[in-house]
């Protein structure tokens, strides 16, 4: 498991031949990566390499100095990473005002929110192990997710906490905007020790999420209670400090990719990524606001 990530799991944006991508950048007037006579050759450390656009910079040891034609940008990261979220948000919301959630109709809209939650995972794994990035099948996945979100979130903010989901947004905005200046203002360093770090503690999250929904599904109730009470509360804020650590992943990896040159498509897989992140920060703001209302 190299990425929480699908996406980046499969095929990071690196620097130094897939180990995650956080090698040293190459520095302007420093020395050359690779010198090499055939143009068209691959060159060393760069997995954007066959990229026509990309081996100018790199040959010279230096990063892009300006947007070129055919190379992604960190607009074009903006643009596609709007595009999945402001659908994603747009079937939320068109979800949470069609889909009742009053006792009558609640169980025909939890069942629908489950189906489209089943079918946006499959599209994300499908997306996962494509070669190239499909935009049709991003942004199906936001859809589908979209749903899903509109359903839990209209449930939880009707019957739980009123208000809830506002603040979940809020919050996975401040935390988004917090990752985005500590990376920007290098508070938060990117290397080898801080992505096995994460992926070691995201394997253990993940692992004991599984064996508790396992619990929950087949003996009933809360299942080792790691989702409710005192441990809940806790590993909600641990799998929001995760969220926040994967953040930062994402933006080196997007970083390293404009750096060499990536493709514009691959655009589409970084604003992919960054969806499933908020996402998870999302539900996990979510989750953490329903426990502290339930306990009170």
């Amino acid at each position: 498991m190299r990425s929480r990530n699908p996406v980046f799991s499969r095929r990071g944006f690196s620097r130094d031949s897939g180990y995650a991508g956080f090698g040293a950048a190459p520095q302007a007037g420093g020395p050359a990566v690779a010198t090499q006579a055939d143009p068209q050759a691959p060159v060393a450390g760069n997995p954007y390499a066959q990229n026509p656009y990309a081996q100018q910079d790199v040959l010279q040891g230096a990063p892009p100095q300006g947007p070129v034609a055919g190379r992604m940008t960190m607009d074009d990261v903006v643009v596609r990473t709007a595009s999945t979220l402001g659908l994603l948000v747009v079937a939320a919301a068109l979800s949470w005002a069609l889909l009742p959630v009053d006792e009558a109709n609640l169980g025909r809209s939890y069942g629908i929110a489950i189906g489209a939650a089943l079918i946006g995972m499959v599209l994300a794994l499908v997306q996962s192990f494509k070669r190239k990035a499909s935009p049709p099948l991003i942004l199906a996945y936001a859809a589908f997710e979209g749903v899903f979100l509109g359903v839990v979130s209209n449930v939880v903010d009707t019957h739980i906490a009123n208000g809830a989901a506002m603040q979940a947004v809020i919050g996975t905005m401040a935390v988004f905007a917090g990752v985005l200046v500590a990376y920007r203002a290098g508070w938060i360093r990117v290397n080898r020790r801080f992505y096995g770090f994460v992926m070691a503690a995201a394997m253990g999250f993940v692992l004991l999420m599984g064996v508790n929904l396992l619990f929950a599904v087949f003996g009933g109730g809360d299942g080792l209670g790691f989702r409710s009470g005192t441990l809940g509360i806790v590993f909600g804020v641990v799998g929001i400090i995760l969220g926040a650590c994967f953040l930062a992943l994402d933006f080196k990896q997007v970083e390293d990719g404009i750096a060499y040159g990536a493709p514009r498509e691959e655009s589409w897989l970084a604003a992919f990524g960054l969806t499933m992140t908020l996402v998870w920060i999302y539900l996990e703001f979510l989750r953490l606001i329903s426990i502290l209302n339930s306990s009170d």
